[in-house]
């Protein structure tokens, strides 16, 4: 991973996109030397984002059966019914 000082992402912004386009290759930007932000790829932006959803989808699942909120097959075909049609 790069690492940048905001003060060159200010002076060199087009330059570092372009090597960021480029790489694939995700920047740290810092400032007073502390981790500020990081840039990334629009698709790999895009793609995490989409992991991330589905990530807490399966959360949320688990988090149901733990709870005992599920349905069975003919009580989920049911409650879907008008979808199905």
């Amino acid at each position: 991973m790069k690492v940048e000082l905001v003060t060159n992402l200010k002076r060199h912004a087009t330059k570092i996109l372009a090597d960021l386009q480029q790489t694939k290759e995700a920047v740290l930007i810092t400032e007073h030397g502390q981790p500020s932000a990081y840039l990334v790829d629009v698709q790999d932006y895009e793609f995490m984002q989409k992991r991330l959803a589905l990530l807490d989808a399966l959360a949320r699942g688990e988090r149901a059966i733990l709870e005992g909120n599920t349905l069975n097959h003919d009580q989920a075909r049911e409650r879907l019914g008008k979808w199905l049609k």
